[in-house]
């Protein structure tokens, strides 16, 4: 087979596949307390699936659960404040800019309070890209997984390498250690997780039961190991928190013993988090019968598991609320609090409404035709 009959037939493919996404039916039930508690706190739920190819938004519609999706490729790392979102996916970097202005225009008008629309698109590759994080100047640090570095964008390279564990060796698309996650202590990345200490492609697959490990990124120490598939580590009312995946369990880091305190276990494969007051918002996935997920102890522990969004008390342990996805969404990469915004809405690169929404230097405005 030619390069050009290779390249035509993984097109077709994928298409194939985002064609069969577009049909599958997409369905939620939740707990009468998850909107209640979306309302009481003023804010609403990002969640990324790459598996069913969605951002979905969870948000209070008159003291209903509204599940909105909008269709990206493969997304995953995300984050977001008051003026900015970031979106990574397949093989790109999308910036979005909060407008609030636009909200007049959304159907139906003046119901969103946020309305994210599309800046930017930076191209990476494939580079599977993960956890991602804006520093105190703005600026975007991301997980590339594939290359097993943490780093920064420019406007002339696909990527920036600003640091890599000390047992890779160099760069190279291999996927080595599987690295993952990205925590952020006083706006600086302090600590990452990785899924093995392997600088072999694919190494971390071998072990990947108990194989995972924390790092400091300031001195390269492993402050935790043996782990089983970590994930999304947060700093957190100054204390380190982790998802130990394949346990199903939220955990806060003893960093003098080097030991996990289980806040609470779960009935899913926790990955993606974010806290609000006491209160975390932790993503639930069934995960797959595959070579990559199975020899779990989820997988002994729970026959079924549940893919959704759980509201936690961090501080007792007990869960307050969640929704769960039934139909069309098994795994969940990220999740994000939308603070001060009820009801955002996010706009694809191919909306209508992009045709018309023009911002230009606020400096300028003063010459805009009445």
């Amino acid at each position: 087979m030619t390069e050009e009959e290779k390249n035509k037939e993984i097109k077709l493919s994928e298409e194939a596949r985002n064609t069969d996404k577009a049909k599958i039916k997409l369905e939620s039930k939740f707990t009468d307390s998850f909107p209640k508690i979306l309302e009481k706190l003023g804010i609403s739920i990002g969640v990324t699936t790459y598996q069913a190819g969605k951002l979905i938004l969870l948000r209070n519609m008159d003291g209903k659960l509204n599940t909105h999706y909008r269709s990206f490729r493969r997304p995953m790392g995300m984050c977001s404040n008051n003026k900015y979102m970031y979106l990574g996916d397949r093989s790109r970097i999308l910036k979005f800019r909060n407008v609030p202005s636009l909200t007049t225009k959304l159907d139906p008008p003046n119901k969103s309070d946020a309305c994210y629309i599309p800046r930017n698109v930076h191209i990476t590759g494939d580079i599977d890209i993960h956890e991602m994080e804006m520093d105190k100047q703005g600026d975007l640090w991301f997980i590339n997984t594939k290359f097993s570095t943490l780093c920064k964008t420019d406007n002339d390279n696909s990527f920036v390498p600003m640091w890599r564990p000390d047992f890779i060796s160099g760069l190279a698309h291999e996927d080595r250690c599987h690295l993952n996650g990205l925590c952020m202590v006083n706006g600086k990345p302090k600590y990452v997780t990785a899924l093995g200490k392997t600088d072999v492609r694919g190494g971390w697959r071998e072990n990947k039961r108990d194989g995972g490990i924390m790092i400091d990124i300031d001195t390269n120490e492993i402050v935790l190991d043996k782990l089983s598939m970590p994930h999304s580590p947060r700093w957190y009312r100054d204390k380190l928190w982790v998802l130990e995946s394949g346990e199903g369990t939220i955990a806060t880091v003893d960093l003098e013993t080097k030991k996990l305190n289980v806040i609470a276990e779960l009935p899913g494969f926790t990955r993606g988090i974010d806290f609000i007051g006491p209160l975390a918002f932790i993503g639930l996935s069934q995960i797959r019968e595959s070579k990559t997920f199975n020899g779990l102890p989820i997988t002994e522990r729970l026959e079924e598991r549940i893919c959704g969004v759980w509201i936690v008390n961090i501080e007792t342990g007990e869960t307050l609320g969640n929704v769960q996805f039934t139909s069309g969404v098994q795994e969940i990469f990220a999740v994000k609090v939308f603070r001060n915004a009820k009801f955002p809405e996010v706009l694809g690169l191919e909306d209508e409404l992009l045709k018309t929404a023009f911002m230009i230097p606020e400096k300028d405005l003063k010459d805009v035709a009445k």
